[in-house]
């Protein structure tokens, strides 16, 4: 059985979650002799050779023959006069036009060339990379043999349904997020509509949570059998030993993710400001970036915390590793999170987790606090017992290293390949 796989992005060369998730997904799809034709807008050069990649960019197109005209009539291209990060809220998704020109072949030569060269990058162009991609997609579903075909997330469900629509092949939609998650109730309608299409489009959809499976059902009237969930997993479930040392004597409690709605920083500040109070003896960190940067500086300056907080801006590789290793709770309060991987990567560094039961992880991270994200009491009080109650640090840490050995991605993606089977055979 061969998958036709499409993302947007893949290791090294992330901004988020999805293409961490794509690579331990492929890795375990190795451990099951799976094998996977893995298509991104862009390669560079360094992506661990784990599958047979296809860069998007060296695709040539013939857009004048018929099906790929009535692939190009069926998408939608948008001008999009601000930067839209897909994993990001409702700031960043802002002003856009929608235009219909795909039956104006007078302007052919300027919307496509034979190649087109995409940025691989979430900028000002990205639904017309998106629509773009998708047309690409139809010509390699073409050219490459496959039994089935598998997309993530909104960037991808285009090539998807497009490679659909040219080799008639089954249509997997693997949603890892959606646009509720992102931006609450003041959803992006664009983006809405191509997730909405992706999932009706599908023969079969993933959801990595059971939240996220419930919220495919009630906000996108998708049918509950169409879904299987299955969660995510992480790359490596040994216990990491590590030599790193603080440079600071104080306890550390670190926020590591997107500066953004989804992920509650405005909580994590409140939260910490009443630790502080209790206990000064407490250095806060905040690692990320996104749209609330600014105003989470500025709230951590009017309740004059500065001195006990700390950003530190978007880290990655070894710096996310040692931020892990010198941390003493790892907090994740978010507001919406269909999954959530760091929890798993801050047990692999041997440090205890509180988590927000609206994130998906708590399905499957049993041995960790969980509170409510707007309870800032609740997890004020969490960070204050395991910052000064070695006995429950060390029984979540021990409880958490058991735990994480059962969650490999070998396992995720037998689940997966037997639902390509099911659908396969429907």
């Amino acid at each position: 059985m061969k998958v036709l796989m499409f993302g947007w992005e893949f290791p090294p060369h992330i901004s988020g979650g999805l293409g961490t998730a794509c690579y331990g997904l492929v890795k375990g799809m190795m451990h099951n002799n799976q094998e996977i034709i893995f298509v991104v807008p862009k390669l560079w050069g360094d992506e661990d050779p784990v599958a047979d990649f296809v860069n998007a960019s060296d695709i040539e197109i013939d857009y004048r023959e018929r099906r790929f005209q009535e692939v190009w009539k069926n998408l939608t291209y948008m001008e999009v006069s601000s930067f839209l990060v897909p994993y990001l809220g409702p700031e960043e998704f802002t002003k856009f036009t929608d235009y219909s020109e795909h039956d104006h072949f007078d302007v052919e030569d300027s919307v496509f060339a034979q190649k087109y060269s995409f940025s691989g990058k979430y900028g000002k162009d990205l639904f017309m990379e998106v629509s773009r991609y998708a047309l690409v997609a139809a010509q390699i579903s073409k050219n490459k043999d496959h039994d089935i075909i598998h997309a993530h997330d909104w960037l991808a469900f285009p090539a998807g349904i497009a490679a659909k629509q040219i080799s008639g092949k089954p249509l997997i939609a693997h949603v890892h997020a959606t646009e509720f998650d992102r931006s609450g109730e003041h959803v992006n309608q664009k983006v809405y509509d191509i997730e909405r299409a992706g999932m009706e489009a599908a023969d079969h959809i993933l959801a990595v949570s059971q939240l996220t499976k419930n919220t495919i059902i009630s906000r996108y009237g998708i049918s509950p059998d169409k879904i299987t969930v299955i969660h995510n997993a992480v790359m490596d479930t040994s216990i990491i030993q590590h030599n790193a040392r603080k440079k600071v004597p104080e306890k550390i409690v670190t926020f590591l993710g997107r500066v953004t709605f989804q992920k509650g920083p405005e909580y994590f500040i409140e939260a910490a400001n009443k630790v502080i109070k209790r206990d000064p003896n407490v250095r806060f960190v905040m690692a990320g970036s996104g749209d609330l940067l600014h105003r989470m500086i500025s709230r951590v300056a009017e309740l004059r915390i500065s001195t006990k907080f700390h950003f530190t801006g978007f880290l990655k590789g070894a710096d996310v590793d040692e931020m892990f290793a010198i941390s003493d709770v790892y907090v994740m309060p978010s507001v919406s999170e269909p999954f959530g991987i760091s929890p798993l990567e801050a047990v692999r560094h041997n440090t205890p987790v509180i988590i927000s039961k609206q994130s998906g992880v708590a399905e499957v991270l049993h041995n960790a606090i969980k509170v409510d994200f707007w309870d800032i009491d609740s997890m004020a009080d969490s960070i204050f017992a395991l910052l000064h109650y070695e006995g429950i640090s060390r029984m979540f840490k021990e409880l958490g290293s058991q735990e994480l050995k059962k969650l490999k991605w070998e396992h995720v993606a037998k689940k997966v390949i037997d639902t390509y089977k099911t659908t396969i055979n429907q």
